[in-house]
């Protein structure tokens, strides 16, 4: 039997193109239509955040983010070196050293245990990682900011609808924790609008100028509001603000976020139950959510244990018509980057550049073809 089943599919929830065709027929499709302020409350009111503001990309947000807390060349910025090239590049396009830290034993999450040790008195922010939707240890990781005076912007591209329990015991959406966060709607993401991201703005010191940077470096959203009797150009920025139109798809999507977290979660739940026997008998390890974490069924991933079996794996699910892919290459070894590492061994990152294995997980994927897929991988062992 020939299959097909592809390692993602969007998921569209029918209003999508209602709502774009209500945003053209309103005649505001630029930046900051209806919709991108009915996205924008949604998610002030859902992450419990200060403010929210829509961008064409979390790659965006990030680099609104180094603007925001003034990074300049000579300032070292820590981070994983087991993410997406976007969590640095936003830091090196100021002018910043990116010292990478060390991935977790049992999962690609930044050690925080390795933090402290990088600090100096160049250090400006750190930028946790909420890998596969799961939480950094933000009680450590905020109060190491809080004892170095350093900023704290969270990656929470993968995070949408993932919580921390803190030590205080209050649950936390991710986002809502650090002074910044950015977050992804790349349409690999639980809730996409094709390309997309969101900057969110915990600190009120920022609200203001946030604004100003997303508008080109001018004062125009509080003319829009009355605030002022023109527009001026007042600091450095960009057009960093997405189209009414993206913000119309992006807002039929959050009106059906419960609905696709449920499958989703189911989805990953179902591959946890079904590989649980290979973990068992050691031939892969599936992953950890900590007690202090949530799941949001963002990704599900196997640590394979080593590049042959990974790449064997991988094999034999294209041979079925099964798409599979690995992830990220550890960033300290990277063409453009190795040569500003400072030489240490980061023993994990560059184990999980070679074990670590996305299975296909999206709205749609059937009961059947995931028992399929489970199947496939435990013949290989057998």
């Amino acid at each position: 039997m020939e299959l097909n089943i592809p390692f993602n599919k969007p998921y569209l929830t029918g209003k999508e193109t209602e709502y774009i065709n209500q945003s053209v027929i309103s005649g505001k499709i630029s930046g900051d239509g209806v919709f991108t302020k009915k996205c924008h409350q949604w998610f002030e009111e859902n992450l419990q955040v200060k403010k929210a503001l829509l961008t064409t990309s979390c790659t965006d947000a990030l680099e609104m983010a180094a603007l925001l807390i003034n990074i300049k060349p000579g300032d070292e910025v820590i981070m994983p070196s087991y993410t997406f090239v976007s969590t640095a590049n936003a830091f090196v396009l100021r002018g910043a050293k990116i010292i990478f830290a060390d991935s977790h034993k049992n999962h690609p999450g930044i050690d925080e245990s390795k933090i402290e040790s990088l600090i100096t008195t160049k250090t400006k922010a750190i930028v946790p990682v909420h890998y596969a939707g799961v939480a950094c240890n933000m009680d450590v990781i905020m109060d190491l900011a809080n004892k170095y005076d350093l900023y704290v912007i969270e990656d929470a591209a993968q995070a949408i609808d993932s919580y921390y329990l803190g030590k205080d015991g209050i649950k936390k959406t991710l986002g809502s924790i650090g002074h910044l966060a950015a977050f992804s709607f790349h349409e690999t993401k639980n809730i996409m609008s094709g390309e997309g991201g969101l900057l969110v703005i915990n600190d009120d010191k920022f609200v203001k100028r946030a604004e100003i940077i997303r508008e080109k470096g001018t004062n125009r959203s509080a003319f829009f509001r009355g605030e002022v009797d023109k527009y001026n150009w007042v600091d450095v920025g960009s057009s960093f603000l997405p189209s009414d139109i993206i913000a119309a798809f992006l807002y039929a999507q959050l009106e059906n976020i419960e609905k696709i977290q449920k499958q989703r979660k189911l989805i990953w739940d179902l591959y946890h139950r079904l590989l649980t026997p290979l973990s068992v008998k050691g031939k892969i390890n599936l992953p950890e959510v900590p007690l202090y974490a949530t799941n949001n069924g963002h990704m599900f991933y196997l640590d394979c244990k080593t590049l042959a079996n990974r790449t064997k794996i991988i094999d034999v699910l294209k041979l079925n018509g099964v798409l599979a892919v690995f992830h990220y290459l550890s960033l300290h070894k990277s063409t453009f980057y190795q040569n500003n590492h400072d030489g240490r061994a980061l023993t994990y990152s560059d184990y999980y550049t070679d074990t670590l294995l996305r299975l296909p997980l999206y709205f749609e994927l059937t009961e059947k073809e995931v028992t399929l897929i489970a199947n496939i991988i435990t013949k290989i062992f057998e």
